[in-house]
């Protein structure tokens, strides 16, 4: 059997997810399976090419719904998992009426879709999930930035951080699909030894660095919330919580980033804002309603790369509603 893993591309939750639902397969499902691996991104148009669903059986994980009926398949957590309310519908449908039953699986309320994939698989498929408890919590901590402090997130002690920054920042196509396989086989600090994750890190830390400075010097705070545009740098893989350790009374942030293939509008929650949750705005919904989507707290909106006036003219629009609505005021 050839299995075809679609996850959430340049993201740490991804990879894991992508890891864990290999050995889970490879486990409960079929043992001599062979597994190959294709990212995901967010981008304006289409998110999926049919023609890529030709594995025996081709599962998403960490990423939106297909209604593909190639689509063997999927776990998601995030808020805004279907891209229109006819795939919601079709989810739910064969849901119930038992086409999708034990195959496709969403539950928004998991901090990461590794957690969930995790519970899914050790309660509904007798899956042991104890080998991989401190991945599972490295993916919790990463996706649902429970990092103790903003130093914690953007100093990057802990090997989790490390392999985060070399995910979110890795071009090479290639890599991701050799990591994810060691993500389950091997401690998260060895897999750092690894020489051909080894080698890549100084470069990074050293450009990580340069966004630091880079954020600083373009980042602005008003009425608790930050605005920043760095879209004239390749720095699309900046670490998100750079701009909560720069301004640390802000309660949100709206920041704006340019890769090849898109203009990035994200927009983002402080992790230890002290305001009160109830106060505060669901980011998935107001993305939602310029294309994009997210969590309640942490959201973003891709745009063509030719398209940058209209990326821009959202995030403003965005960034003066979050400060007409700064929970302190």
């Amino acid at each position: 059997m050839k299995v075809r893993v679609f996850y959430h591309d340049k993201c740490f939750d991804g990879a894991c997810s992508a890891s864990l639902f290999t050995r889970f397969h490879r486990e409960c499902i079929a043992k001599d399976a062979e597994y190959e691996y294709h990212g995901l991104v967010h981008r304006a148009g289409a998110l999926f090419n049919e023609a890529d669903f030709i594995g025996d059986e081709n599962a998403i994980v960490d990423f939106k719904y297909s209604a593909s009926p190639e689509i063997t398949w999927w776990f998601d957590h995030h808020l805004s998992a279907f891209l229109t309310p006819a795939d919601q519908q079709d989810f739910v449908k064969g849901v119930e009426d038992g086409h999708y039953a034990m195959r496709r699986f969403y539950d928004p309320t998991y901090t990461s879709c590794t957690s969930f994939l995790a519970h899914i698989a050790s309660t509904k498929f007798g899956f042991d999930a104890a080998p991989v408890a401190d991945l599972v919590k490295w993916a919790d901590i990463v996706d649902g930035a429970l990092y103790e402090s903003p130093e914690a997130a953007v100093e990057m002690a802990a090997p989790a951080m490390k392999l985060t920054l070399v995910i979110e920042s890795i071009q090479d196509p290639t890599f991701i699909p050799r990591l994810i396989p060691l993500l389950t086989s091997m401690p998260l600090g060895e897999i750092l030894k690894q020489p051909f994750v080894a080698e890549l890190l100084p470069p990074l830390l050293e450009r990580h660095e340069e966004s630091v400075k880079l954020i600083r010097e373009r980042s602005a705070e008003n009425n608790g919330t930050i605005y920043f545009d760095v879209s004239d740098h390749q720095l699309e893989g900046y670490n998100k919580f750079i701009p909560y350790y720069l301004h640390p009374q802000a309660t949100y942030s709206v920041g704006l980033s340019k890769s090849s293939f898109r203009t990035k509008v994200s927009v983002g929650s402080n992790p230890w804002t002290k305001a009160d949750p109830a106060k505060m705005l669901n980011l998935a919904t107001i993305c939602e309603r310029y294309g994009g989507g997210g969590h309640a707290r942490v959201g973003a909106i891709s745009f063509p790369p030719d398209r940058s006036d209209e990326a821009r003219a959202a995030a403003a629009e965005i960034l003066t509603e979050l400060r007409a609505h700064n929970p302190f005021a």
